[in-house]
């Protein structure tokens, strides 16, 4: 069974240019890489060719990133780079770092940081934009499929702010492996192709308590069909600037969903498309809540108009289940993108957006409709996805409901690592159901008192009853359930152990790290260590526990 911000104007900022790489030092298949940049193309561009801090009347700027002192590859996925018809194995890692550390722009390439605003933390900041990330070109394959490569930490842009555009390794290795291993546990997301080191350091206050230090520098080259955002909408509709938010919306649609081309009236195009992205958004957060992901940064401006997960920034991973739990420092005080909420802030977002959009449309009535259809969609679909966990064929509406609210409720009694408590639950024995198979998943075993482990048997005893009404065969429920469960995930203390691991020049862990990640719902024998819950030492560790923005 198949797995399933206004600021103040800058002074120009001098950076060293990029030098386009000649074809007869670049390797084959990057020389025969084909860019068709519709972007750069068919939208306004900012006018202003210096790279300084200001306020952006356009879909992009131009902009070359920073080249740096000694690239080096540390991380590339053969899986990404089958997307952009690149081979598996690199040809040349000296060139390759080059490329991909921003050092050197491939002809065809036409480098742009593009323009966005956003509501972050619930409120309107005005101009955002891609202020450390710069996106190379569109890539169309040999299968007609356009790909966008980004290069995140590549320097600053008009749009860096006050901050330098780059990055550093921490929050670099960090995305490569999350943004890969997602796609493997089946979640929409953003790819990652590569992970280059920039031979430089940067500083950053890891926790904002001026203790800044500084860090070996990094480079991630992310892949997407495009990185359209949220705020891609509300920048242009802030500045009531129709003529360019519609321009922007048709470009949206004719690129991203040339499904929605041939409805010729205007209107009912814009709605089937903010209909289609409500419901990818919808399936997006069942799947985060699915295998315990928690974003940590929910803004309008990392929200995804394709549905994909964006900007794996402070995100984290829910191994004790707490539905309260958020990895964000920033989010300490107000918990607003804890996991338990991210479906409530996700609709939020969509009315940030159905207002961006609403001058297009001209009446409120059909974009509620469909924002009330949201919750509609998400709660069918989870109850779905929660069916399958359990490895029941589908949710039965009139008995199920007090079986998961039971569940949950008992996930929280006592500190539970949720990933390993439903894995291990397949291994029940519905005609004998006992806790002892579910033992490894507590914390602390001395927390189970007499009342919750009685609690737990009865809810056990329900379970079996309803499972074994199914009238399937076992093996087809644990099946189910093996395919709905993930038995590895990319845990916050494993992804702090590569990290200080390949601080050293030693990529070994992350190396063995990512082939167990692209398999996470296999039993992988001699790879039980990547399963394991969180040790002691990580509870309360930075990068194990909770992250900044920084990160």
């Amino acid at each position: 069974m198949r797995p399933w911000n206004e600021r103040e104007q800058a002074a120009p900022h001098t950076v060293r240019t990029a030098r386009v790489m000649d074809a007869e030092v670049s390797p084959l298949a990057l020389d025969a890489l084909r860019f068709d940049n519709r972007y750069v193309a068919e939208l306004p561009g900012d006018p202003v060719a210096e790279n300084y801090r200001r306020q952006v009347s356009a879909c992009y700027s131009r902009v070359l990133p920073t080249p740096v002192r000694a690239p080096r590859l540390i991380g590339w996925s053969a899986q990404a780079a089958a997307l952009l018809d690149l081979p598996a194995e690199v040809e040349d890692a000296r060139c390759y770092a080059e490329v991909f550390a921003g050092n050197r722009v491939l002809a065809g390439m036409a480098p742009i940081a593009t323009c966005y605003g956003g509501h972050q933390f619930g409120n309107w900041a005005g101009q955002l934009g891609d202020g450390r990330a710069i996106n190379l070109g569109e890539v169309v394959n040999r299968r007609g499929e356009r790909w966008t490569l980004q290069l995140k930490g590549a320097g600053p842009t008009p749009y860096s702010r006050s901050a330098d555009g780059l990055a550093v390794l921490r929050s670099s290795l960090r995305e490569f492996v999350c943004s890969e291993a997602m796609f493997h546990l089946g979640v929409p997301t953003t790819r990652a192709l590569s992970l280059t080191l920039s031979g430089e350091e940067v500083v950053r206050d890891i926790l904002y308590d001026g203790h800044p230090a500084a860090e070996p520098g990094a480079v991630v080259c992310r892949v997407a069909p495009s990185f359209t955002r949220f705020g891609h909408f509300e920048i242009f509709a802030a500045r009531r600037d129709a003529s360019l938010l519609q321009r922007f919306l048709d470009f949206t649609i004719a690129t991203d969903f040339p499904e929605l081309v041939q409805e010729a009236d205007a209107k009912r195009r814009y709605l089937g498309w903010f209909a289609e992205v409500t419901a990818r958004t919808a399936t997006l957060l069942v799947h985060w809540i699915r295998v315990g992901f928690v974003h940590g940064v929910m803004n309008t401006d990392n929200m995804s108009a394709l549905g994909l997960t964006i900007d794996y920034g402070p995100y984290g991973w829910l191994e004790d289940y707490d539905p309260d739990w958020t990895p964000n420092t920033t989010d300490a005080a107000t918990r607003r993108y804890r996991f338990g909420q991210q479906p409530a802030v996700a609709q939020w977002n969509l009315l940030q957006l159905a207002n961006a959009i609403y001058p297009l449309i001209g009446e409120a009535e059909p974009l509620n409709a469909i924002l009330n259809d949201f919750a509609t969609r998400y709660a069918s679909e989870a109850q779905s996805a929660n069916a399958a966990k359990l490895g029941l064929p589908s949710y039965a509406e009139d008995s199920d409901e007090g079986l998961f609210a039971e569940l949950f409720a008992l996930l929280g009694c006592v500190e539970t690592d949720m990933t390993l408590f439903f894995r291990n639950l397949a291994h029940v024995d519905l005609n004998a159901a006992t806790i002892d198979p579910l033992l490894d998943a507590y914390y602390q075993t001395a927390a189970l008192s007499p009342a919750v482990r009685e609690r737990t048997e009865a809810w056990l005893a329900h379970y079996a009853a309803r499972a074994r009404a199914v009238g399937e065969p076992d093996a087809v429920r644990v099946s189910r359930m093996n395919a709905a469960n993930p038995l590895f995930v990319p845990r916050n203390y494993l992804a702090q152990l590569a990290i200080d691991q390949a601080e050293t020049g030693d990529t070994a862990l992350l190396d063995e790290w990512m082939a167990v990640l692209r398999r996470p719902y296999d039993e992988q024998p001699g790879k039980e260590r990547f399963a394991a819950k969180r040790p002691e030492w990580a509870r309360h560790r930075a990068g194990c526990s909770m992250l900044s923005c920084s990160s």
